[in-house]
């Protein structure tokens, strides 16, 4: 066990964006801060760390003009019909069983949407500087912006800030258990340090902002199933997010929310060893499977709405992998920084057959697989960087959008699997970032906050999940410090 500086006011488990805004906003606050990182120093901040940090926002003091919309419209399973009517009024007069569904709960999309601006402001006061993206994907629909330097220019800034203010870090030290007194109320934690040093801390607040569960086998098996094993890690991050947050919460009777079925996924080159090796090409020639078969539309919308459910689709194939076959009228598009984000170079063939033979697919069912795609072809305008709706016709799953015909060798190839950048599943929260219980009421002393807490369900609202982290990190912190009386 530790010794006299085991306690705090407000305890906060993991370093990254969301784990450093609450940390900052209690200490702020008045509070005495401990916060407890499972890394070492020089890897801390988990995913954060070498995320870009996309933002979601028309500008710094304004979100997506479909931010609200798309985060309601992917807010869970429908709701009973005897109980929906009653989320039109103030969440506080729900009745318990309605504040404990698992579904997003409208205040929380509305204070998520308000706390944009204010939250990128208090960031601006601590030196961090928010640019637009112009290309982040070849075609989207969305704006974004940016931290400059990502996220890792958060890091640096919030915890230096957080050490400056008197708060502190402790490196490499697992949160395992919540301590919780005769009254329900959270009052500590229970964590293991190095060597399997059992550690305990006591404090008047926790704050849970430690990741989703893609880090631990066990739990990516339980949730997601056996296609678990075929998803690639987005960034050396995730290994870190180990699922203690949730289940420890979920042990003391915590309401669930998010989908623990599915998780965030983008297309990845796996044989990279660089963070966010994504290949967003795709859409420009063909995927395969093991078979040597096409199975899904490669282009059936701008890339930014669509690589996430062509990254599942490629999950459920034979082994959970793909390749996008490109001819040499893609070579323009392999020179995108935006199409490509993997160091390895494609795989490359004078012909089909050698191209086939070199990536270990059925020679014959690859050469057939295009010339059947080559046949549905129609001429029409080719725009890359729009949708052209230049389709294929004929085919059981036609292509929708720059459809042209794979004839001119060189042919190229990259192989792609799903990654998992994080999971969906994690812990209700209400507006105050307070962890819910299945009864519906707040459990005193709980927060959660990043991907500890749940939000997502089926598809993601991309560009949401770092700005989540950062507003209801936020929001933890400062009710943590007000709720506990601790003096200004």
């Amino acid at each position: 066990m530790t010794g006299a500086a085991d306690a705090a006011d407000v305890i906060v488990v993991g370093c990254g964006v969301a784990g450093l805004s609450a940390a900052v906003a209690a200490q702020e606050r008045g509070a005495n801060v401990l916060l407890l990182e499972r890394a070492p120093e020089g890897e801390r901040g988990g995913n954060s760390r070498h995320t870009g940090a996309w933002l979601r926002m028309e500008n710094s003091g304004e979100v997506s003009s479909d931010f609200v919309e798309h985060l309601i419209e992917n807010a869970g399973a429908p709701l009973d019909p005897s109980l929906i009517h009653l989320t039109a009024d103030d969440s506080r007069n729900w009745p318990g069983i309605l504040r404990a569904m698992s579904f997003v709960d409208p205040e929380v999309v509305s204070t998520f949407a308000e706390q944009a601006a204010p939250t990128l402001n208090w960031l601006e006061g601590m030196g961090l500087r928010f640019v637009r993206l112009e290309v982040p994907f070849l075609t989207s629909v969305q704006p974004r912006m940016q931290p400059s330097g990502g996220g890792l220019a958060v890091i640096e800034a919030l915890a230096p800030k957080l050490e400056q203010l008197g708060g502190r870090i402790l490196y490499e030290v697992a949160a395992q258990s919540l301590i919780l007194d005769d009254n329900g109320a959270v009052t500590g934690l229970r964590c293991i340090g190095k060597n399997n040093r059992r550690m305990e801390f006591r404090a008047k607040a926790v704050i849970l902002a430690c990741g989703g569960f893609q880090g631990n086998a066990e739990m990516m098996a339980r949730y997601i199933g056996p296609r678990a094993a075929h998803l690639g890690m987005m960034s050396r991050g995730c290994h870190y997010n180990k699922g203690e947050g949730i289940r420890m919460a979920l042990e003391i009777g915590a309401a669930p929310c998010g989908d623990f079925g599915s998780w965030h996924a983008s297309p990845m080159d796996p044989r990279s060893s660089h963070p966010g090796p994504s290949i967003y090409i795709y859409p420009y020639g063909i995927l395969v499977n093991r078979l040597g078969q096409r199975f899904v539309d490669e282009a059936p919308g701008p890339t930014d709405e669509t690589y996430e459910n062509v990254a599942r689709t490629i999950n459920a194939q034979p082994g959970g992998i793909a390749w996008t076959l490109l001819d040499a009228t893609a070579s323009e598009m392999i020179s995108n920084g935006a199409a490509i984000r993997s160091e390895v170079p494609p795989v490359e063939g004078a012909t089909l057959e050698e191209l086939a033979t070199k990536l270990g697919l059925p020679v014959d069912a690859v050469t057939a697989t295009v010339a059947e795609y080559n046949a549905a072809c129609r001429p029409g305008r080719y725009a890359p960087l729009e949708l052209d709706g230049l389709r294929t016709e004929g085919l059981a799953i036609r292509k929708s959008n720059w459809a042209r015909p794979l004839e001119q060798g060189p042919f190229k190839a990259y192989p792609i699997i799903s990654s998992i950048v994080f999971t969906f599943g994690g812990l209700r929260v209400n507006s105050q970032a307070q962890v819910v219980n299945q009864q519906g009421d707040a459990i005193p002393g709980l927060y959660a906050a990043g991907e500890t807490m749940g939000l997502y369900y089926g598809n993601y609202t991309g560009a949401t999940s770092v700005l989540k982290g950062l507003i209801f990190g936020r929001l933890a912190g400062q009710d943590a410090a007000q709720s506990q009386r601790v003096p200004a």
